[in-house]
C-alpha cells in the first residue's frame, strides 16, 4: 500500500507533464500554420538577400552627417534612463509587498507599472510625436515611462527577495518604514539597482534608434531618410555605426555589471 500511494502522486506529475507539452506542441502547430512560416520561402529568397546587402557597402563620407543625431541618440536614451530611474525608486518600495504604505497603495503602484509596461515604447513614442511635435522631448517621455515600468518592476522583485533578518530587527527596535527601507533594504538591493539601470540604459540605446521612425528624434530619422531616398551607401555607414556603438556600450554595461554584482 505504502509502494502505491507513493506511485500515484509521480504517475499524476508524468500526467500533467504530458499534458503540458502536448498544449505547447499543439499551440505550436497552429501558431506555425496561421502565420504562414515557411522555409522554403526563405531560402528561395536568401539570393534577394544577399543581393540586397551586397549594395550597402558603407560610404564613410556620410560619417559627419551620422555623428549628431547618433549622440542625440545616446543621449535620448541616458536622459531617460536618468529620469525614468529617480521616479521608479519610490514606486519600487510602493509596489512590494514587504515595503509597501498599504494593500491598497501597493496595488495602485503595481497598476501603474502594468499599465506602462503594457504599451510599447514604440506606441508611446507615437503617441508623444502627436501631443509634443517632432523631436527628441517625445523620445525622451516614451523611453523615461518605459523606463520606470521596466526599473521599478525588476525593483519590486527584487526588494521582495532580500533578506527579511534586517527589517525585522528595524522593526523590532521600533524604526519607522523609511529608517528601515535606508538602514535595511538600500545596501541589500543598490547594487543589483545600479545593474538594472545599466540593462535599462542598453535598452533604451536600441529602442531609441527604432523611435526615431515615428519622429521621435535620434539617428532613426535618418536611417528613414535613408531608406526612403534609397541612398544604400549612407544606409550601410549608418548601420555599421549603430553596430559599433551598440556593441561597445553592452560590452560596458556587461562589463560593469559583473564588476557591481
Amino acid at each position: 500500500m505504502p509502494d502505491q500511494a507513493a506511485a500515484l502522486p509521480r504517475a499524476t506529475g508524468r500526467v500533467k507533464s504530458f499534458v503540458t507539452l502536448a498544449l505547447v506542441a499543439a499551440l505550436f502547430v497552429v501558431a506555425f500554420g496561421q502565420t504562414k512560416f515557411n522555409l522554403g520561402a526563405l531560402f528561395t529568397g536568401a539570393s534577394d538577400f544577399f543581393r540586397f546587402f551586397g549594395r550597402l557597402t558603407p560610404d564613410l563620407t556620410a560619417l559627419p552627417q551620422i555623428w549628431p543625431p547618433l549622440l542625440q541618440t545616446i543621449q535620448i536614451a541616458y536622459v531617460a534612463t536618468i529620469i525614468g530611474a529617480v521616479i521608479a525608486i519610490p514606486l519600487v518600495f510602493l509596489a512590494s509587498a514587504n515595503t509597501a504604505v498599504d494593500p491598497v497603495s501597493m496595488w495602485l503602484a503595481r497598476t501603474l507599472l502594468t499599465v506602462l509596461r503594457s504599451i510599447p515604447d514604440l506606441l508611446w513614442a507615437a503617441l508623444f510625436v502627436a501631443v509634443l511635435g517632432l523631436g527628441a522631448l517625445p523620445g525622451v517621455v516614451a523611453l523615461t515611462l518605459f523606463s520606470i515600468g521596466v526599473l521599478a518592476k525588476l525593483g519590486s522583485e527584487t526588494v521582495e527577495s532580500i533578506d527579511p533578518g534586517p527589517l525585522e530587527a528595524l522593526k523590532a527596535v521600533g524604526a519607522g518604514r523609511n529608517r528601515t527601507i535606508v538602514f535595511a533594504v538600500v545596501p541589500q538591493i543598490a547594487a543589483t539597482m545600479v545593474s538594472y539601470m545599466l540593462y535599462v540604459f542598453e535598452i533604451n540605446v536600441r529602442a531609441s534608434v527604432v523611435i526615431g521612425f515615428v519622429g521621435a528624434g535620434g539617428i532613426g530619422v535618418l536611417l528613414q531618410t535613408y531608406m526612403n531616398f534609397f541612398d544604400y551607401p549612407g544606409l550601410g555607414a549608418l548601420i555599421l555605426v549603430i553596430f559599433i556603438v551598440v556593441l561597445a556600450i553592452d560590452g560596458l554595461s556587461v562589463w560593469a555589471r559583473s564588476r557591481l554584482i
